[in-house]
């Protein structure tokens, strides 16, 4: 890093990169300008002088064209594409390579341990080294945080539960009693793990509350995103697989079992006793009916409706979903009816005109 930097927001005073040690870092070369200095990531259509951006599609090449960015990270089939940037990385994952540059533009919140004195911390507690506690965080009684768990404002941690080494929980995150969290987990607000979940039986004229006694397991590098909700187990527990990363407004219900490096995109619901396996991706807004199986490896795109088990390494879509090419014809075959109705009434129509009173042809 070079220079004195630039101010942030708030005064804070950001590094700066000129694209040569843009290039060094991410193992590319550099094709302009290399003294060429920024100090902050933007899109190419917003970007200017002071910002790096990148191009890794065709599609977005009109944008490079007339982006002012100092510094793009450009795919080599692409690094010829006309612009006037003053500089220009090539490296073969442009997207991948902003992993390697985003820490060392912008520098991660400071975490300062300690327990707030507004916080409530109950009985038998176990702090790890290191620790965290933000203002009015709860932590019920029995509960244990690993070293350097940092509980953010207003978070709370229930009875008997654990939050492993590393992990974060956002303001207004709340974590069951009995939960359990593994090593470098992040909840973001409003998430809430380990509720009961949705299960009654009718008996004596009234939806009578199945206990839910079950509990609720996320492992280790598991993030979950703003207002999810993850249900505990009735009588199972609910686990989320290690390395796992659950989108935004994701309801998980009880019993479900969600395997090692998914992926479940926003508005996602998965039914109680669900599976899915290691590997799998959820689109958005897509829903997987309860007591299913989601093979290893398979998909489920946008809005598609599980309704059965979708086979380990298999693309599924619509509603109900089936096979993605299967989805693709048949909803091909629905846009032609319109045109098939149209031809078919033209025919009665020529038909009738054609025939006179009793059905006899004139």
């Amino acid at each position: 890093m070079t220079g004195a930097g630039a101010p942030a927001s708030g005064g804070a005073v950001r590094p700066r990169l000129t694209a040569g040690e843009i290039a060094e870092a991410v193992g590319g070369r550099v094709l302009g300008d290399a003294a060429a200095v920024v100090h902050a990531v933007a899109p190419l259509d917003r970007a200017g002088p002071e910002h790096v951006s990148f191009l890794a599609a065709p599609r977005y090449q009109p944008l490079f064209e007339a982006s002012r960015a100092g510094v793009v990270l450009v795919a080599p089939e692409l690094a010829d594409s006309p612009g006037s940037v003053a500089a220009r990385v090539v490296v073969a994952k442009p997207h991948e390579a902003l992993l390697t540059l985003l820490p060392r533009l912008y520098a991660a919140p400071p975490r300062e341990p300690g327990v707030h004195p507004s916080a409530v911390i109950g009985r038998g507690v176990v702090l790890g080294e290191d620790v965290t506690v933000g203002p009015f965080a709860v932590i019920g009684d029995g509960a244990s945080l690993g070293a350097r768990a940092w509980i953010d404002a207003h978070a709370v941690v229930g009875a008997g539960a654990h939050v492993g080494e590393d992990s974060h929980l956002f303001p207004h995150a709340t974590l069951y009693p009995n939960a359990r969290l593994g090593r470098r987990v992040a909840i973001h607000s409003g998430v809430r793990i380990g509720s009961d979940g949705f299960g009654y039986v009718f008996q004596g004229g009234a939806h009578q509350k199945l206990p839910h006694v079950g509990g609720c397991i996320i492992e280790d590098d598991v993030e979950i995103g703003a207002n999810t909700t993850i249900d505990r187990g009735s009588i199972d527990d609910t686990v989320v697989g290690a390395g796992t990363k659950i989108d935004n407004l994701v309801h998980v219900g009880h019993n479900v079992r969600i395997g090692r490096l998914c992926l479940v995109m926003a508005q996602v619901g998965v039914a109680g006793s669900a599976r899915i396996e290691d590997g799998c991706i959820i689109a958005g807004q897509a829903g997987i009916a309860g007591h299913n199986t989601i093979g290893k490896g398979a998909r489920l795109a946008a809005q598609g409706a599980a309704f059965g088990d979708i086979p380990p390494g298999e693309t599924w879509s619509g509603y109900p979903a089936r096979p993605h090419k299967e989805a693709l014809r048949a909803q091909a075959a629905l846009f032609r009816l319109p045109a098939l109705i149209r031809a078919l009434e033209r025919l009665v129509a020529r038909d009738a005109a054609g025939t006179g009173e009793g059905g006899v042809k004139s």
